[in-house]
């Protein structure tokens, strides 16, 4: 079990959370994941880390108040604990002195760009971050991106993208990275896409993860969860994620009652 050190509130259903997991915070690289469970019959949740304190033995997550998993994650407190925690996953970010490098994220996906962010700045590249949110006050974690990048662009509504760039790297929504691949794919610039919302176990056991890249089947967990962003199958995810809404939906509004009757 894990200990949560501290918790900070970025929106009401945006939560930052450090918890103790030194094995992790000295193994993990850019780009790797953790699964967390909460409770001995909760369902694996996978989430990208943040960051890392070697000191405090630490990694940092930070989550989405989304269903009923990640409302019960975000209601622990400091002090309590994380049934379970096992990582670091997947393959890190692959990282080297390319030119310039635009990173983008959106919402919640700002999180886990921000390790890359720091990564591509210390191998000598200039780093161009695009950082969005539906209005300002979901913008997290801009501090952090502007001591990292070269350039940062803040987008709510609107935005400009004005430089030319040698590689793209993206996080956050399938429908943003969808976009943004479409975009990138304009003016010929390589991108890189996480598609870390898929997973479940994260082994590659239950194939709950398939996705479609360049014509062949790849398991985002143990292949990725960083692909070519121009040879992924985005409709064929979107459709996908699309298809366990209504029961999601359903199952927290039934939590949702239990706890006005409670």
């Amino acid at each position: 079990m894990n200990k949560i050190l501290s918790k900070t509130y970025f929106s009401e259903k945006v939560v930052k959370l450090e918890v103790e997991a030194p094995l992790i915070a000295k193994a993990r690289k850019p780009g790797n994941f953790v699964i967390v469970r909460v409770g001995e019959k909760g369902e694996r949740m996978p989430l990208t880390i943040a960051d890392a304190n070697l000191e405090r033995g630490s990694i940092t997550l930070v989550v989405q108040v989304m269903g009923v998993s990640s409302r019960k994650l975000c209601a622990l407190e400091v002090g309590d604990y994380i049934t379970d925690l096992v990582g670091p996953l997947g393959k890190p970010t692959h990282i080297e002195k390319v030119g310039t490098v635009l990173a983008c994220g959106g919402g919640v996906g700002v999180a886990p760009l921000l390790p890359i962010v720091r990564a591509f700045k210390e191998a000598g590249n200039r780093v161009v971050s695009v950082i969005a949110g539906r209005n300002k006050d979901l913008v997290i974690l801009e501090d952090e991106i502007r001591a990292s990048s070269d350039e940062v662009i803040i987008m709510t509504d609107d935005g400009s993208y004005g430089k030319k760039v040698d590689l793209a790297v993206t996080k956050g929504p399938a429908i943003m990275m969808k976009f943004c691949e479409k975009l990138t794919r304009k003016y010929d610039i390589p991108t890189v896409a996480s598609l870390n919302a898929l997973m479940v176990d994260g082994t590659g056991m239950c194939g709950a993860c398939r996705v479609t890249v360049g014509g062949k089947t790849r398991f985002t967990c143990v292949d990725g969860p960083e692909f070519d962003a121009h040879l992924i199958d985005f409709d064929e995810i979107l459709a996908r994620l699309g298809g366990f809404k209504d029961t999601e939906v359903a199952k927290l509004h039934d939590v949702e009652v239990k706890q006005e009757d409670a």
